[in-house]
């Protein structure tokens, strides 16, 4: 170094994170954001991140109002000041509030619209109001009606969804090693932990935050809990799944799903494994039973549901 010269460190680099997956036509999130969604197995939680430690964040925002206040408190939370969020939202999913819940903490936004999605874009305030009251409303909470521990935003989160109540009161005597697939919750995990003949059940879920109230939810040392797309979780030589699975996936219908976890079912369980599944009474389901396992028998059928028991 030159003499007089002072060395200057560099820049510390900067540090963005992404929520969640906005389409990349309408904005595209920087190629090392960080993904701090809680349907994204393995990102980082955006409820820890330190205050005003990101740079940047771009949000796909919920559809559901609490939750939506909730992360959108929590970007606003973990951004320095004079640091960029852009949220977008489908105009009937939520967009349409986008700018006045943002104003409301004392932002300034900038708004458009493109392709029936209202974008979002301000820079975080020195001064921010009334994010604790978003956080606090949208945190995990002891649902009085159900005795669970939940979240909004989570499948069901302040009831028992009725296609669980329904597989409860048909649940056969179940032995050996198990999983619930989409285990939510851990509505159906604790029952089928009361059965004194499962060794094992393994709760697969997709949601972080599901994950997390099951671990309150159901103490019981034969559990294990997995954050995990359950399509793609690593199980085999199971003696029995039992599953209500999801047909929506971020808001968005997909019937393909509740087929996807009757293949990943099939692949888990040993031969003559068995399958419980419950599904509102028009999914798409009989033909993919039957195609994936050896007999297929409809237990009960009420109120709009049906509860398929499957042998493989």
């Amino acid at each position: 170094m030159a003499p007089g010269v002072t060395e200057i460190d560099p820049p510390a680099p900067l540090r963005s994170a992404v929520y969640g997956a906005p389409p990349s036509e309408l904005a595209e999130a920087p190629a090392d954001a960080v993904q701090v969604s809680p349907l994204r197995p393995g990102g980082e939680a955006l409820e820890t991140q330190a205050d005003a430690a990101l740079d940047a964040i771009l949000i796909a925002a919920p559809p559901g109002s609490i939750e939506r206040r909730f992360v959108l408190a929590h970007a606003l939370r973990a951004l320095k000041p004079g640091g960029a969020l852009t949220a977008l939202a489908a105009n009937d999913k939520g967009g349409q509030r986008l700018r006045a819940e943002l104003e409301g903490f004392g932002c300034e936004v900038a708004e458009r619209s493109k392709a029936r999605q209202r974008i979002c874009t301000v820079e975080r305030p020195a001064a921010l109001q009334g994010i604790e009251d978003s956080i606090a409303e949208g945190a995990p909470q002891l649902v009085a009606e159900t005795g669970f521990m939940s979240q909004p935003g989570v499948f069901s989160w302040n009831r028992v969804d009725p296609g669980s109540a329904l597989l409860l009161t048909h649940l056969p005597k179940l032995s050996g090693r198990g999983a619930d697939l989409g285990a939510g919750l851990g509505v159906l995990s604790r029952a089928v932990l009361a059965l004194p003949d499962v060794s094992e059940l393994n709760l697969v879920e997709l949601d972080r935050r599901a994950v997390d109230a099951a671990r309150r939810n159901v103490d019981d040392p034969r559990a294990r809990f997995l954050w995990s797309d359950a399509r793609e979780a690593a199980l085999a030589d199971l003696d029995f799944v039992v599953t209500n699975p999801p047909f929506h996936s971020e808001g968005i219908e997909d019937r393909g799903l509740g087929q996807s976890f009757i293949g990943a079912a099939a692949r888990m369980l040993r031969r003559s494994g068995t399958l419980l599944l419950v599904a509102n009474r028009h999914m798409p389901y009989e033909a993919v039973l039957r195609a994936a396992f050896r007999s297929v028998d409809v237990r009960a059928e009420e109120a709009g549901y049906k509860i398929f028991e499957a042998r493989k």
